[in-house]
């Protein structure tokens, strides 16, 4: 078999995909798919998960069958690293590359680490599929707005203190002990953690007609722009914002704990195990785990696990720029391909900007790889063998494998790889 060759992904229709030809998701999905303008496309799945696996098009063929039966294509090193986490063993791929088309916020959520997820899944195999954790990247392509992490605690106790409709979702007690922990100079971190752990579960186990109750009189007070000292902004347009999406729901409370992040092109965060968080709008490629292992807890008519969620928290509090991953080139000199590497083993993910006649080579690296064009149209060569590639063009490039990038016109690409 030879060591590149295009894989056909698939597209899930959700409720919060955007619209027609206005997702990214539409505009790259395969060309057998009918696209109806009126409905969401949300995702692209490229890879061998078996919720959604890609296939090979020349013979439709599962992608991991291929893989299977030719194991050199992900190499020994690979299948034997992750052998029991992903079944690499049978043509598993450990990542899982995405598309996302964001229109309404997804769920308040998280993901598991490694025991968490194999308790998760032997106690609730129906709702969690795989023992496996699911450690995430995001990569605009657009400019893209999120949730991620909970910010440092003297902004979360600015926010409780100026806006009464938070402070009475929680406990006096448990409020006083917070605050004055938020305001210490030497706090330990401990003591910290257990001091967010309280707040946020308190907030997200407040009984519904307290919640009801007070998200009804904050809704009230910031339509009429009836805002107190020290209510940002931004804070208030997002809860506008999420109570049009999600009227009356616990969720739109995590605007006053989490960070917001707005990202532009070719900007990146990542999220490990634990860390809280929720896309609110914008196109990006997504990488991750090779799991679908999700827990969630607001802005989502899905199953909700709030015991869970809190319990597997990390709670901690930072800024916002914790979560950049930094670009670098690939290969170390590179101008035209950008390399972002998150702080585990399963994928690293380049973007190639080739400009109109251009070429670049990209050196052989160490694992299995899945890339798609997002634009132009252009060729990818390889020792013994040669493909066009244009926009939704998806294909594997085996390990070991050297490959040359050749652009007719602006070509953009993204590569998800393991080494």
């Amino acid at each position: 078999m030879a060591p590149v060759f295009k894989i056909i992904p698939t597209t899930q229709q959700y409720d919060w995909g955007k619209i027609g030809r206005d997702s990214k998701v539409a505009q790259l999905a395969p060309s057998d798919v009918s696209i109806d303008e009126d409905a969401p496309y949300a995702e692209l799945w490229m890879g061998t998960h078996v919720k959604s696996p890609s296939t090979v098009q020349a013979t439709s063929q599962p992608l991991s069958e291929a893989l299977a039966a030719h194991p050199e294509l992900l190499g020994e090193s690979v299948t034997e690293k992750f052998r029991g986490a992903y079944g690499t063993d049978k043509g598993n791929l450990p990542f899982l590359f995405k598309v996302l088309s964001i229109h309404k916020a997804l769920s308040i959520q998280t993901h598991p680490d490694e025991p968490t997820a194999k308790e998760l899944h032997r106690t609730q195999g129906d709702i969690y599929k795989d023992p496996n954790h699911k450690p995430e990247m995001a990569l605009a392509l657009t400019p893209f707005l999120a949730l991620c992490g909970f910010m440092p605690l003297p902004n979360i106790a600015s926010n409780i203190t100026s806006t009464p409709e938070v402070a009475a979702l929680i406990p006096p007690s448990t409020l006083s002990a917070f605050q004055a922990i938020a305001s210490s100079s030497t706090p330990s971190e401990p003591t910290e953690k257990q001091a967010l752990k309280d707040v946020f579960s308190a907030v997200m186990t407040a009984s519904d007609s307290v919640v009801q109750d007070q998200l009804g009189k904050l809704i009230a007070r910031y339509e009429a722009q009836d805002l107190n000292a020290g209510e940002k902004a931004e804070v208030v347009d997002l809860v506008l914002r999420l109570n049009t999406q999600f009227p009356g729901d616990i969720g739109i409370f995590c605007a006053f704990l989490l960070n917001q992040i707005k990202l532009q092109s070719g900007e990146a965060i990542f999220l490990g195990a634990g860390e809280p968080h929720a896309y609110v709008e914008g196109d990006i490629m997504e990488c991750m785990a090779n799991s679908d292992n999700v827990i969630r807890a607001g802005l989502t008519p899905k199953l909700r696990d709030i015991p869970n969620l809190v319990a597997g928290l990390t709670y901690t509090a930072a800024p916002p720029e914790k979560h950049l991953v930094r670009p670098m080139p690939f290969g170390g000199s590179s101008i035209s391909s950008t390399q972002y590497d998150p702080p585990i083993p399963e994928f690293s993910v380049v973007q190639l900007a080739l400009g109109g006649g251009k070429s670049e080579s990209h050196r052989a690296v160490g694992g299995p790889s899945i890339a798609i064009t997002t634009k132009g149209i252009g060729g990818v060569k390889w020792d013994g063998g040669s493909e066009d590639v244009k926009v939704g063009d998806v294909f594997f490039i085996g390990t070991g494998t050297e490959v040359m990038f050749d652009a007719i016109d602006d070509l953009v690409m993204y590569r998800a790889f393991t080494e």
